[in-house]
């Protein structure tokens, strides 16, 4: 039996029936909106979604299901605060593009609040992002933050990539746990870091001291820079400490991504906050 042979009487949270067969809007397509600032955060994926569907603090506009993934949620008994869509893989397919993989659930949301530097815990590891583009790469570096429980993740409101679409699907629901503080100068917001007792540390592969060897101390700051130009200048000389990470190979860098995984660990590890 097909998807659109079976008819379950999914319900949504207050026993309301999911709602069918509603065509979605043509104004403007996902990805139009996505790559604008004024549109919602598009969110799709199993985990993803359901990650946002658990935050109560992320507003949910407009929720779409296939019906396997409807069930699915149902099985799961994860709750959806908004009336569900049911709609036909193919629909959300057009709307996203064929690479993406959506698993059957899509979600239009407001964005996350962008709490502010001086809100920040004097404790534990935050990650800085200078100009790192790539929303696959903001979206690993998300999932590892997570990972290793990250307080947050400081980036610029220009020249990074904004918390929807490909980048949420890469960090596979650590949009939900890491909070983003948004700033539109970096080098000012490293001055406050340092201003509130924040060890700020550039990672560059022309720093001065290996990472495993310096004296770490909290609270952390590892700034990471993009990859082939690094950190800027200006940034560079706001940080505390420009280290390298020493590899034992013929290749000395890392993708941002990878090289981001590997300070958290040597960070935690010697901060103590691995167990």
């Amino acid at each position: 039996m097909s998807d659109r042979d079976r008819k379950p009487n999914f319900r949504n949270k207050g026993g309301k029936p999911f709602e069918k067969g509603r065509k979605f809007a043509r104004s403007s397509t996902w990805r139009e909106r996505e790559s604008g600032s004024d549109g919602p955060v598009i969110l799709y994926g199993w985990h993803t979604v359901s990650a946002a569907l658990a935050n109560p603090e992320r507003h949910i506009r407009r929720l779409y299901l296939t019906e396997n993934a409807a069930r699915r949620l149902a099985e799961e008994n994860i709750e959806t605060p908004v009336t569900p869509e049911i709609v036909r893989p193919s629909t959300i397919d057009q709307r996203l593009g064929p690479d993406a993989v959506h698993q059957g659930l899509l979600a239009e949301a407001d964005p996350l609040p962008s709490p502010g530097i001086d809100t920040l815990e004097l404790e534990g590891i935050v990650l800085v992002l200078d100009q790192i583009t790539d929303p696959h790469n903001v979206g690993a570096i998300l999932r590892s933050a997570a990972a290793f429980a990250v307080k947050a993740i400081v980036t610029t409101a220009r020249h990074s990539p904004e918390a929807t679409g490909v980048l949420a699907k890469s960090a596979s629901g650590a949009l939900e746990l890491v909070p983003l503080v948004t700033v539109q100068n970096l080098a000012r917001a490293l001055t406050e870091l340092n201003d509130r007792g924040f060890m700020t540390v550039g990672l560059d592969s022309q720093g001065a001291e290996d990472l495993g060897k310096v004296e770490l101390q909290q609270p952390l700051a590892l700034v990471l820079g993009a990859e082939g130009k690094g950190l800027r200048q200006l940034t560079r000389e706001t940080c505390r400490v420009v280290a390298r990470l020493d590899m034992p190979g013929e290749i000395k860098s890392l993708n941002v991504s990878n090289a981001a995984v590997l300070a958290l660990y040597i960070g935690a590890s010697r901060l103590g906050l691995m167990g």
